[in-house]
């Protein structure tokens, strides 16, 4: 289906949500038994009645079901309908990739609100390239990461929200086999019946470094990971926006921050010893990410210095880095393995930042 041109853009977005929506009622229908699905159904038809139509019919029928039930039974429908929520939600956020990915295969004219479509306004208003170059080496923008006192949800929980949007991109991406459908579908039952059979809320409160360490695994499939793409894809876009701007490096004027585990404004556990031990969680994230990936690109860049030039610079920094094995000697993949540490040779945190700079 051409995502562009047909009359009905989010016809795929409400397949995705029907279809999310049918695995959700077999978990309740198999977990919970016929009648509590039935109670769930007659629910959805009627809420829908009165939204669509504005049927007054229809919200008195509600609000006697509503009443009729029991605690144990509004329990129930209550997770039901969280998790419908929840996995609705992810359907929009795997359908707005799935826009942006319909645009950039069909090289659509850049959309408001992109990085793209600002240097097109930048180009077209005829700004300088001093202008630009001092508005970015002035510019801070520092996204903050906050956490309610009462944020209580479980990473078990978030992550197996990621694995289900990891499964519907699957399906949108790649041309399966009915095999690999079948398989794919099975998953996200495992994974949707799993959020079912898991408690949505802790039973206990969570410490503030508990929140930190929540607040934290979204840097590794977000910022760490994709804050060095931003940057060198906007590299590139200015470099296709003007042959001059070829081999420029911005600065890194993304930041961030977060409030989560310093933020003492009304919660009496943040004190100065959490404070501390916040800073140290997110250093340790941020340090390990840097260290595992110059791990990963040692073995993965086996650069011999008999067929590439390595400068003095770099031979110097590899006789002071960490011993390496005979094996891996400068001549082997251990310019790969210091390749990593910087553009300039100068060492791993080149660039600042919480996230690596470099390509």
């Amino acid at each position: 289906m051409d995502l562009l041109d047909t009359a009905d853009k989010d016809l795929p977005l409400r397949d995705d949500i029907r279809f999310l929506g049918r695995i959700l009622g077999d978990t309740v229908r198999s977990q919970e038994g016929e009648p509590v699905f039935a109670i769930v159904e007659h629910i959805r038809r009627t809420s829908i009645r009165f939204h669509r139509d504005e049927d007054e019919a229809a919200r008195h029928e509600l609000e006697g079901t509503l009443n009729g039930l029991s605690d144990g039974q509004s329990i129930q429908i209550i997770r039901a309908f969280s998790y419908f929520s929840q996995l609705a939600n992810i359907a929009e956020d795997q359908h707005h990739i799935r826009r942006t990915r319909a645009h950039a295969l069909a090289a659509s004219a850049p959309r408001q609100g992109t990085m793209a479509h600002a240097l097109t306004r930048a180009r077209d208003a005829a700004i300088s390239r001093s202008k630009l170059e001092n508005f970015f080496t002035n510019a801070i923008i520092c996204p903050v990461l906050t956490a309610h006192p009462t944020e209580v949800r479980r990473k078990s929980t978030i992550d197996r929200e990621m694995e289900v949007a990891h499964l519907l991109a699957e399906r949108d991406r790649v041309r399966l086999t009915p095999e690999e459908t079948a398989a794919n579908e099975e998953a996200l039952r495992c994974a949707v019946l799993t959020l079912w059979q898991t408690s949505m809320l802790r039973g206990s409160r969570v410490k503030v470094t508990d929140e930190v360490a929540n607040g934290l695994s979204y840097y590794d499939y977000t910022f760490l990971r994709e804050l060095p793409r931003f940057y060198a894809a906007l590299e590139d876009q200015l470099a296709s926006t003007d042959p001059a701007w070829d081999g420029f490096e911005l600065p890194s004027f993304l930041r961030v921050g977060s409030w989560i585990g310093g933020d003492r404004d009304g919660n009496p556990f943040v004190t100065a010893e959490v404070l501390r031990q916040s800073l140290g969680m997110q250093s340790e994230r941020a340090l390990k990410f840097y260290l595992d990936e110059v791990h990963l690109l040692g073995g993965e860049l086996s650069l011999d210095a008999r067929l590439i030039t390595v400068s003095n610079q770099l031979k110097d920094l590899a006789e002071r880095s960490l011993a390496a094995p005979p094996q891996r000697t400068l001549s082997s993949s251990r310019v790969g393995y210091l390749c990593a540490l910087g553009r300039d040779g100068a060492g791993v945190w080149a660039g600042g930042g919480i996230a690596p700079r470099n390509r």
